[in-house]
């Protein structure tokens, strides 16, 4: 009987749970800063305007409110922790929405890793709205943990465990009609589809847009996402701890477009999510740019709610979700107070009620999750070529460039070279323990001796390794392995830090606060090995993702992803 309430209380004939009077409503609806109060009944907004009374009442004291904020796009398992935590961290700071993509782990444990992130999400202050993993495996050229059909993903539709189809990052294969693709984009008709098309113009995008896709994330430049705008995708502009596209994109925003353009966050580490923030950090930076704010809120609310159909957020406006933002000072907004639901969840920037955000058991499909057939392990590479194809990392981009170089030899093999930053790398499958071994070398991270390594490789998440020499990459391959997944680095026979992540050997089971400070500890070991890489862990977790050009690598092989093919890692000049 709620809508019995709930329209009592918008009539003024039954008082308001809460009221929150004297506030400066931030209207995305009108563009306007509307002075009214605020009546709430249960998780909705029954009121907007004078008049109203309440059980209890809050005197905002001319304080600014607005919609919770939206995220367009997020992977949770790239906060390595599991939502109860990842909403520990942004509810506080205005996040009352995220769409998230479950395929992290759903590389790993296909229908089971997402039921498991669906069932994480439960209860929590954060609205969860888990969209269904469209490439696992992202493409033919790797080994992954599973493989979700079109079935698989109409049956999570089907039980209300999903809402959309989560970014279609195979685009080779949609803008080719690949039978299985665009049977996944026609089990989601009439529902939001995300895109991913990084770099695509012209008939290619023409191709992109009229298969289904109705966003992108991947936008590098004003001219590309303009013309996705034009050609009718929303573009998502995305802040994340390796791929910062916020300034390049912000020049793009105008009163003619701003109703096609929501803010996301990708994949953003523990460090930047406690120390920036979340959509609050993006909103923050875009207003300081000179976007207006109610603009800039619209962006951040309103805009996400229409893209995704989720028409009882927002906004403020009766009949919606009584999730609010209470601020005071509207050319920096930081939260105050936090409503979800109509519930205070948070104050000043700590999370109340933290001890009701219950933890999901990690059942085994989830656990367990690394097998590798150490007998074949073997990193020594065999010099072919005068010519080496070499992936050339970018700072804070996952885009990559293909350099041709010259290999150091010795003993007729082709190593590591530290002096030019040439440093080794092998991505090995630890799904199936085929004995899958890709090996190349890498660009860019600076390592002077020692290694990295991890089981965070999107999106297949193989046993990713990138170092200075073979023992180094050994122990550390090693030691991730021991740990059930997880970072690590190493120095020759010696283990320097470690974070273990027993969750699909993606997340902790342990707090935010406990990570971050493990996270920070392996970064630091990082740079004393000399990486100039601002987050080399980040930055390694994308150079095995095959779907972002130019040049990656997976455990079957060095792959051209403009080619969308495997290349020789030698070439003869």
């Amino acid at each position: 009987m709620q809508n019995i309430a709930l329209l009592a209380v918008a009539r003024g004939d039954k008082p308001a749970d809460r009221v929150l009077r004297n506030g400066r409503i931030v209207n995305v609806l009108s563009g306007d800063i509307e002075e009214a109060d605020i009546a709430l009944c249960g998780d909705r907004i029954a009121g907007v305007g004078a008049g109203y009374a309440g059980e209890e009442e809050v005197d905002l004291q001319g304080a600014f409110v607005a919609p919770g904020l939206i995220d367009a796009h997020v992977h949770i398992e790239s906060s390595l922790c599991l939502p109860s935590q990842y909403a520990a961290a942004v509810v506080p700071r205005g996040v009352t929405t995220v769409a998230a993509d479950p395929h992290e782990i759903a590389n790993v444990a296909g229908v089971d890793g997402v039921r498991f992130m669906a069932e994480c999400s439960k209860a929590l202050p954060l609205q969860v709205v888990l969209m269904a993993p469209s490439a696992v495996p992202a493409t033919h050229m790797e080994t992954s943990g599973a493989v979700l059909s079109a079935e698989d993903l109409a049956g999570l539709l089907e039980e209300g465990t999903v809402h959309g189809l989560a970014e279609l990052m195979n685009f080779p294969g949609t803008i080719q009609g690949d039978p299985e693709v665009l049977a996944k984009i026609e089990t989601f008709s009439g529902r939001p589809r995300d895109g991913h098309a990084p770099a695509l113009s012209g008939q290619p995008l023409n191709a992109y847009a009229a298969a289904g896709p109705g966003s992108d994330h991947e936008c590098a430049t004003v001219e590309e996402a303009a013309e996705k705008l034009a050609r009718g995708l929303y573009v998502l502009i995305r802040e994340a701890t390796n791929a910062r596209n916020l300034h390049t994109l912000l020049p793009l925003v105008n009163e003619r477009n701003n109703r096609r353009i929501c803010f996301c966050t990708d994949d953003r580490m523990p460090g930047d999510l406690m120390e920036q923030g979340s959509i609050d950090h993006i909103l923050r930076e875009a207003i300081s740019f000179g976007i207006e704010p109610v603009t800039a809120f619209r962006i951040a609310t309103l805009n996400s709610a229409e893209w995704f159909g989720l028409h009882d957020r927002g906004a403020i406006a009766p009949g919606r979700r009584a999730d609010l933002m209470v601020f005071d000072d509207l050319s920096s907004p930081a939260a105050t107070l936090v409503y979800a639901g109509g519930r205070l969840w948070a104050k000043d920037g700590n999370l109340l009620h933290e001890r009701s955000l219950t933890q999901a058991s990690v059942p085994a499909a989830v656990s367990s999750s690394v097998r590798v057939a150490w007998d074949a392990f073997n990193l020594r590479i065999p010099a072919t070529g005068t010519g080496l194809r070499v992936i050339g990392s970018l700072q804070d981009q996952v885009l990559t460039e293909e350099r041709i170089l010259a290999p150091l030899i010795e003993d007729g093999q082709a190593v590591a070279d530290p002096a030019r930053d040439i440093l080794k790398m092998a991505v090995v499958d630890r799904h199936t323990a085929s004995g899958a071994t890709g090996l190349g070398f890498i660009q860019g991270f600076g390592l002077h001796r020692g290694a990295i390594a991890g089981t965070v490789a999107h999106d297949h998440h193989n046993l990713v390794v990138i170092g200075a020499d073979d023992e180094s990459m050994t122990t550390a391959a090693r030691i991730v392995a021991e740990m059930g997944g997880g970072l690590a680095v190493a120095e020759g026979r010696q283990s320097l830090e470690t974070l273990p992540l027993p969750v699909a050997g993606l997340m902790s089971d342990r707090p935010l606060g406990e990570v971050r400070v493990r996270y920070d500890s392996l970064l630091d070991a990082a740079h004393e090995l000399g990486s100039s890489i601002r987050d080399p862990f980040m930055a390694m977790s994308f150079m095995a993702l095959e779907v972002i050009p130019k040049l990656k690598l997976t455990d079957l092989g060095l792959v051209d992803v403009e080619a969308f093919d495997f290349v020789d890692l030698f070439v003869s000049e």
